[in-house]
């Protein structure tokens, strides 16, 4: 199975997020890459983990976008780890949708600190 992706990006079609507010999930997105990202880990084909700054905000902000993504995207799972005063979100999906977890790893590794 392949999964089309919208406009060259990690939206796959079989979002259900209504088109209009794509662009603002993915600007959500890019703000918590560009400010919290410390580094991507690709764990396996189906699977990545973002290390992030560690601090309260950034947590928070990693919870709040999982909870919204998985509610429109429920191809992906999110597990949000904090310990050992460090804090990692990790993103899985099946192997029918491992194209969308690429693009979403190439972004997140494209724009990772670009606010520093």
């Amino acid at each position: 199975m392949t999964t089309n992706l919208i406009h060259d990006d990690w939206v796959p079609e079989a979002c259900t997020l209504p088109t209009v507010e794509q662009p603002v999930r993915r600007s959500e997105f890019d703000d918590l890459f560009a400010r919290d990202v410390l580094a991507v880990f690709r764990e396996s084909p189906n699977r990545i983990r973002l290390e992030l700054r560690s601090d309260p905000a950034t947590a928070a902000r990693a919870a709040d976008l999982a909870a919204k993504e998985a509610g429109c995207c429920s191809f992906f799972s999110f597990q949000l780890v904090i310990a050992e005063g460090q804090v990692s979100l990790a993103i899985e999906t099946t192997p029918a949708h491992q194209p969308v977890l690429e693009a979403f790893g190439a972004r997140a590794e494209s724009r990772a600190g670009a606010a520093s």
